[in-house]
């Protein structure tokens, strides 16, 4: 880690009921949409629990990656495996990009002067909240590139989303369910399967460039803030995906989304 990235504070003191709590309410508002939330628990983790920007990062991308192992499993019950596996060149295609993407994304992240990543991460929060609006309010229409121009597209839409994904330790679902409808024409549902398995590797590769330069401190010096965040994750996203359709996304999303853009600005002036 460089010395522009030093851990602030190493230790969190707050109660493990409050971050429970925080990651449960992070866990419903990302079930209630169907995505993982870390996108609204990054800027909780800078925030509130006043961590430096790239330790809330790492943090965010261990939440992450938890939260998509959890949310496998179930997406599979939903859309059949071997539906899924029907449309494994898709992943192929996505992971092609996205995993060099990560790696490169994480290498960005560790070199990165602090009060530059901060500005970085709100202009990626911005991205994301026009992201959500275009894949939940918007109708995406397919492309209908031709084979020869679709599989370089996919790659390099695929690094882009690797980079996005790393530096922000999201799983970057926000990002693959619009590309993989728009550019291979696939439902939204199944192209929500499909992302996880594009998330997964992604992250262990960001995971592993992360790991090199001793950024893991982090997640040693708080790993029951971790666990407890994740648990409360875990337990909100289970009880947002309950409330799936309780209210209307016409009204959701827009508020989330300008969550996201307040979140953004105050990123954008954090020192």
């Amino acid at each position: 880690m460089t010395a522009d990235q030093d851990v602030a504070p190493l230790r969190s003191t707050h109660s493990m009921p409050v971050v429970f709590g925080a990651g449960a309410a992070i866990g419903i508002l990302g079930g209630m949409i169907g995505l993982g939330g870390a996108e609204f628990r990054l800027p909780l983790l800078i925030g509130l629990f006043g961590f430096a920007a790239l330790s809330a990062v790492i943090l965010n991308k261990a939440m992450s990656l938890v939260v998509v192992l959890v949310a496998l499993p179930a997406r599979l019950a939903a859309v059949s495996a071997s539906e899924v596996a029907a449309h494994w060149t898709v992943a192929l295609n996505l992971l092609a990009g996205s995993l060099l993407g990560a790696w490169v994304g994480a290498t960005w992240a560790v070199r990165m002067r602090s009060s530059t990543l901060y500005k970085v991460l709100a202009a990626l929060m911005v991205l994301m909240a026009a992201a959500l609006l275009l894949t939940h309010l918007t109708t995406v229409e397919t492309l209908s590139l031709p084979l020869g121009v679709q599989v370089p597209t996919g790659v390099a839409v695929g690094f882009g989303i690797g980079v996005v994904a790393a530096i922000m330790g999201v799983a970057g679902g926000e990002l693959l369910i619009p590309t993989i409808v728009l550019l291979f024409g696939l439902d939204i549902k199944t192209a929500g399967s499909l992302s996880l398995l594009v998330s997964l590797p992604t992250m262990l590769v960001a995971f592993a460039r992360y790991s090199r330069d001793g950024s893991f401190a982090v997640l040693g010096a708080n790993r029951r803030f971790t666990l407890v965040m994740i648990a409360g994750s875990v337990a909100g996203a289970a009880l947002g995906g309950l409330l799936l359709g309780v209210f209307p996304e016409l009204v959701l999303i827009p508020v989330l989304s300008v969550i996201l853009l307040v979140s953004a600005v105050k990123l954008a002036r954090h020192d």
